[in-house]
């Protein structure tokens, strides 16, 4: 007979209870991380006129053996008119403020280069609040560009970029031609201003308001009339709401372009808790984040087999193995958006894990790794009935 367990009981009052807290992980940041291959990839030929060379054997080191740890990678990206970046990994506009902001938490001097906030010709408030919201796998933002005007960005930040190594490269908006022209004219020479990245997904007000992104004849005109008004590196920014994005790329580099960045938020909104309303005070607002990445994929594989300007990635980069997507896909280089406000430094440390990757694969620069995964010739949009091939 098993004997009984005494039970002790006591008067003093029961230990209060402490609340569970539940923990929630932003979903901006991956759930896991990926296993890279373990050989090296042999290249293909890309559209976007960067250089492309076949991998090449590890190099042996004095001892035959791979090469060190601290081998120097060549990881510079050249996107015309001078402008040379130190690496591939930028910041996007939006999310890295005018890059002083960041100064006291990441050694933005490791970085490619900055894209600073939306800057346009005279100040603006921004939209009504609520302005941003998560949402799953990402985040939508209606900030409506506020900003304090070229003139005012120029006085208070240009000083300072002029002593960073890093490229400091300001994102431009505007509502009509016009608008465009006069900013780049005023940045055109100006000490610190490294280059212009041309936001065109805005409304274009000699056309009924209808954004100058999503046409072909309206973006070239755009990209054309600020080549005329500037010497400096011209970037422009593609949007994902189109059927098919090509023909705008192909104008806009025939406008002159240096480079393209791909791509700018998809559009999107949220319904507010008692879902009575929208829940963004501008009711439209920008999707970014993880969630777009496979857009992103889709795009920048699309118009590096069109173009022969450089393209530059955006959209879910949270680790190295987004990078080397986007590199596999056409681009050279990527900027890193949402992700930094959960990880600031995340772009910095991206630097080295690529370098890493490089030297792990027995590479000496990271070109070899751009464009491996585009078709030998180019191939239709997705746009002809994706969904439905028989």
């Amino acid at each position: 007979m098993k004997a009984r367990r005494r039970v002790v009981t006591s008067r003093a009052a029961p230990a209060k209870r402490r609340p569970t807290v539940r923990r929630i992980k932003s979903a901006i940041l991956p759930a896991t991380r990926r296993v890279l291959p373990p050989a090296p990839v042999a290249p293909t030929q890309g559209g976007n006129g960067a250089t492309q060379r076949q991998v090449s054997p590890p190099t042996a080191g004095r001892d035959g053996n791979r090469p060190a740890t601290d081998q120097a990678v060549d990881l510079s990206v050249d996107l015309g008119r001078g402008l040379v970046l130190a690496n591939p990994i930028l910041v996007a506009s939006g999310t890295f403020g005018y890059g002083v902001e960041y100064g006291d938490v990441v050694d933005v001097q490791r970085l490619g280069a900055i894209c600073c906030k939306g800057t346009t010709l005279r100040p603006r408030v921004g939209n009504p609040t609520p302005r941003v919201t998560e949402t799953p796998g990402g985040m939508l933002n209606s900030i409506g560009l506020q900003n304090p005007g070229v003139d005012a960005v120029i006085d208070k930040y240009a000083s300072t970029w002029s002593r960073w190594r890093v490229p400091v490269i300001v994102n431009v908006a505007g509502e009509s031609i016009a608008d465009f022209t006069e900013v780049a004219r005023r940045l055109d020479g100006v000490p610190g201003v490294a280059g212009i990245e041309l936001n065109i997904s805005c409304p274009n007000v000699g056309k009924g308001g209808i954004q100058f992104a999503i046409d072909a004849e309206a973006a070239g005109a755009v990209t054309a009339a600020v080549r005329r008004a500037t010497e400096l590196p011209l970037l422009v920014k593609l949007s994902p709401n189109v059927a098919d994005v090509r023909p705008i790329a192909r104008a806009i580099a025939d406008a002159g372009a240096d480079a393209l960045t791909a791509i700018n938020t998809l559009s999107g909104i949220a319904v507010a808790t008692g879902r009575e309303r929208p829940l963004l005070g501008n009711i439209y607002g920008g999707l970014s984040g993880p969630a777009i990445k496979p857009v992103a994929l889709r795009i920048v594989y699309e118009v590096s087999q069109v173009v022969d300007i450089p393209v530059i990635a955006i959209g879910g980069v949270t680790e190295l193995a987004d990078v080397l997507d986007y590199l596999a896909v056409g681009a050279v280089a990527v900027q890193v958006g949402t992700a930094i406000f959960a990880d600031p430094t995340l772009p910095a440390r991206l630097v080295e894990e690529l370098a890493a990757e490089c030297r792990r694969r027995g590479l000496d620069r990271h070109a070899p790794l751009i464009g491996t995964a585009l078709p030998k010739r180019a191939g239709p949009p997705s746009s002809k009935g994706v969904e439905y091939r028989p």
